[in-house]
């Protein structure tokens, strides 16, 4: 998918910015900047899109994107719908790879970050014990003096480069660039899919809603995105699914007319080729891993 470029506003006199965001929702802009982003989400829920990776996001996720990493947060639709009470909150940390000094970077100690920020490249989650360190200082810098700003960069990077609690999100580095006309036409793509998953989306639809003929939306999607949109949107109806089936309020067979697909062994088998599992395993293994130990 081809992203919108994004200037990423300064911080007058400062290295790198940190901003705490409350708002209705992150957008629906899918774009990418040259500064890495570490991205902690306290509050919201929906589907993210980080190269060509669509999975869920929900509160408490911390995520460290690479330069150039196309991404964007769609919030689920009621985040859409003008309702006061329901809010994002996130904590963003932007900065270059060069926001401490070319000098600094090509230093024999700082090896270990220069490996740390090719690896970003396909975007990482970090998990357990460093997402909840990396929580607690992100807190401190958003009212820190701009010297201890800066120590708690370095130590945010020293935190990164000496864990493992992290998996990358994407399969390949992803780089692209795009016009208004193109970013517009797949942010349409995606608004339509993320409103009407649910509903049965024909070919014919979808590329009217990108102004191409069905032949030529089929070529022009698969260039853009390396997925056929059927792919895309069965994704899609699977991140839906993972969310119902976490929320353990719904049977199987609901969630799975519910999500879009038309029957339960349709259901089985793409969620079992998305995620690895069925969806009873998926199920398991969450309230398992889940439930508090004795």
């Amino acid at each position: 998918m081809k992203p919108h470029f994004h200037k990423v506003p300064g911080s007058t006199g400062q290295s790198f910015s940190i901003r705490h965001d409350i708002k209705p929702n992150f957008g629906t802009i899918w774009h990418y900047h040259p500064e890495l982003e570490l991205h902690y989400v306290l509050k919201g829920e929906g589907v993210r899109f980080i190269g060509d990776n669509v999975s869920n996001f929900t509160s408490g996720e911390v995520l460290l994107l690479g330069e150039n990493l196309p991404h964007t947060w769609r919030c689920n639709q009621e985040y859409f719908q003008g309702n006061s009470d329901l809010q994002i909150e996130a904590i963003v940390m932007q900065f270059r790879t060069d926001c401490l000094g070319n000098e600094f970077l090509n230093l024999n100690e700082s090896y270990a970050i220069r490996k740390l920020y090719e690896k970003a490249k396909k975007g990482l989650i970090i998990k357990g014990e460093t997402a909840q360190q990396l929580k607690n200082l992100m807190h401190s810098a958003l009212i820190a003096s701009p010297l201890q700003r800066l120590i708690i960069l370095l130590s945010i990077l020293d935190v990164l480069t000496e864990s493992d609690e992290m998996e990358m999100i994407t399969d390949v580095n992803a780089f692209y660039q795009s016009n208004e006309m193109e970013t517009v036409r797949l942010n349409n793509v995606c608004s339509y899919t993320l409103a009407n998953y649910a509903k049965d989306i024909r070919l014919e639809d979808i590329a009217a809603i990108a102004n191409l003929s069905t032949t030529s939306f089929c070529r022009y999607f698969k260039l853009m995105t390396h997925k056929t949109y059927n792919d895309f949107l069965t994704e899609i109806r699977v991140s839906h699914a993972c969310r119902a089936l976490v929320e353990n309020k719904l049977s199987i067979e609901i969630v799975c007319f519910e999500s879009g697909f038309n029957n339960l062994s349709n259901f089985y088998r793409h969620f079992k080729h998305v995620k690895g599992v069925t969806p009873l395993e998926y199920k398991r293994q969450y309230l398992t891993s889940s439930t508090p130990n004795p």
